[in-house]
């Protein structure tokens, strides 16, 4: 069955940031699961990117992700971005993550995936975006980092 994976930006720069080998050979290792599964960023992955002050690296992550669905970010994804700082999952100062989140949330994502276990993949976070995903409606998420799917 494939699932549809959102993938965060530090996925995408992880496959070029040579300075964490062993990060980078599992992310490599990741991404060869993109002709079986659905992969998919937002306009705020790409936006993140686009940002990104090494021009050489910021061409190789763009084009990296070209063939990706775009997820847009919407009036729901701003709600429930919302409730993740009302309920104090996440901070004003942490809001791309939880942009993210319910990015991969509104869009019916199986898994987001990231390399952020400061912010995103830990137990806690994901039980607390969880229990507020199914107080509100909205299904619930896997927060996990790329070798763990």
């Amino acid at each position: 069955m494939a699932l549809k994976i959102y993938l965060d930006t530090s996925v995408v720069s992880a496959y070029f940031d040579d300075r964490y080998p062993e990060r980078q050979k599992d992310t490599v290792a990741f991404w060869k699961l993109s002709v079986e599964h659905e992969f998919s960023i937002s306009e705020l992955t790409k936006t993140e990117i686009q940002n990104t002050q090494d021009e050489t690296r910021k061409n190789q992550m763009l084009n990296h992700i070209g063939n990706l669905i775009l997820v847009p970010i919407d009036d729901s994804v701003e709600h429930l971005t919302n409730l993740y700082l009302e309920n104090g999952i996440f901070s004003p100062a942490t809001l791309n993550d939880a942009l993210h989140v319910a990015t991969a949330t509104i869009s019916r994502q199986d898994i987001l995936v990231s390399w952020n276990f400061r912010h995103l993949v830990n137990r806690r976070r994901r039980a607390r975006v969880n229990e507020v995903n199914t107080f509100n409606g909205y299904p619930t998420i896997e927060i996990i980092a790329p070798p763990e799917v």
